[in-house]
């Protein structure tokens, strides 16, 4: 339902921050006072006892694939049997590779060997070797850390593998950790241009349970983005399959129906929080059931109303201004075409990351406001909104419940 609230130039951070505070039901600073701007609950939670760093090795498994049992892959069906107890399925597989796993009576090498009723497996974890490196000095935005886990706020245009090697960066800083056996992983992905919280685990069997968590889809993962134009209707749930493009390898697009060959199951939520310049643009709050590669870029352009600067998936800034200028007035047209021609990625930011803590079993929450360059667009479309709607201070904007 959409109402009418008061609203003034600085409402913009207002209307963030309530955007934020929907999302959290106990909240907290975050750790270390560099982090101010981010809120987190529950995030002074009480330290959990660190585990055996680099466990699992020499883990041995022997065991008969039950009678009657289908055909499976040999890495799948050993993970099955030993993810519940933190080893990864990549450990599991460098296991295979290593010679270290054999079926009736036989060493396997490739992760794919098929194993059904009836046969004997037996394997050997492999032992983890220390990571032979130095830390280099590149900064990164920490919300949250204990022993375990890191919670970070990945800033727009960094690449996951700069991502990942940022991390094992920050865990050498510490010398305890550079001698001790560690795997750190990025458990999740975001888009280089997306914004947001990103968590990364610090050993083996932080990563297997928080990757188990995001198989499950237990992660409470809220986003905001800015649209080309606004949805109809403010809120819905979008269940389309996504498939890779075949006439665009970098691009997804939404097939609705079976009709794709190799299309996933993926579902999204959306909610318009606040809609500017009469529909030319909103900001729309989604969170993911599944967590498929671009699935808020592509079902957004399905709703056809693609991300603000995602030139990839049809938010050009041509079509942004073809819909901003007609319901804005006219002298605000050339800010609208300096703000427009500065955006240089997808507007959209992970704004909330919620899961249970690998180690103690306790709900974490943490969210952030979106940086600079995403709030810059946001305070222009508010001045337009208010312009339009032939105010120049006080006015009104279009609020969505």
């Amino acid at each position: 339902m959409a109402t009418t609230a008061a609203a003034s130039p600085p409402a913009i951070a207002t209307a963030l921050s309530a955007l934020l505070r929907r999302q959290r039901r106990r909240s907290s600073r975050c750790v270390g006072a560099s982090h101010a701007r981010c809120l987190a609950a529950d995030a002074n939670a009480e330290a959990v006892a660190p585990s055996r760093r680099g466990g699992h090795g020499g883990t041995r498994l022997e065991e008969a694939v039950p009678a009657g049992e289908g055909r499976s892959r040999i890495d799948a069906w050993i993970s099955a049997r030993l993810g519940g107890g933190g080893v990864s399925r990549a450990r599991i597989q460098a296991s295979i590779r290593a010679g270290l796993v054999v079926v009736n009576g036989r060493p396997v090498s490739k992760v794919s060997h098929m194993v059904k009723g009836g046969d004997i497996v037996s394997c050997t974890v492999s032992e983890l070797q220390p990571l032979r490196a130095e830390p280099e000095d590149i900064p990164l935005d920490i919300v949250y850390e204990d022993d375990h886990l890191l919670v970070v706020n990945k800033p727009a245009h960094m690449m996951m593998i700069l991502m990942c090697l940022t991390s094992i960066n920050l865990l050498l800083a510490n010398s305890e950790v550079r001698e001790a056996l560690v795997r750190p992983g990025i458990v999740h992905r975001l888009d280089k241009g997306t914004s947001g919280l990103l968590v990364v685990a610090k050993d083996e069997h932080s990563h297997a349970q928080l990757a188990e968590q995001f198989k499950l889809h237990t992660i409470r993962r809220v986003y905001i983005s800015l649209t080309c134009g606004a949805p109809n209707p403010n809120s819905g749930r979008i269940e389309v399959p996504i498939a890779r493009d075949p006439n665009n390898r970098i691009r997804m697009i939404a097939t609705p129906g079976s009709g794709h060959r190799y299309a996933r199951h993926a579902a999204s939520r959306y909610k318009v929080r606040e809609v500017f310049a009469g529909g030319g643009s909103a900001l729309v709050e989604w969170r993911l059931e599944t967590g498929r590669t671009h699935q808020i870029r592509a079902h957004a352009k399905y709703l056809g109303i693609p991300l603000l600067g995602d030139e990839t998936y049809g938010g050009t800034k041509s079509m942004a201004l073809s819909l901003l200028r007609p319901r804005t007035p006219s002298r605000y047209h050339c800010d609208l075409s300096n703000m427009i021609s500065k955006i240089d990625r997808p507007c959209l930011h992970a704004a909330l990351l919620g899961f249970k803590h690998p180690h103690s079993g306790k709900i974490l929450e943490f969210s952030c406001p979106p940086p600079d360059d995403f709030t810059e667009v946001l305070n222009e479309l508010h001045q337009v909104t208010l312009a339009s709607n032939g105010n120049s201070g006080g006015g009104v904007a279009r609020i969505c419940d």
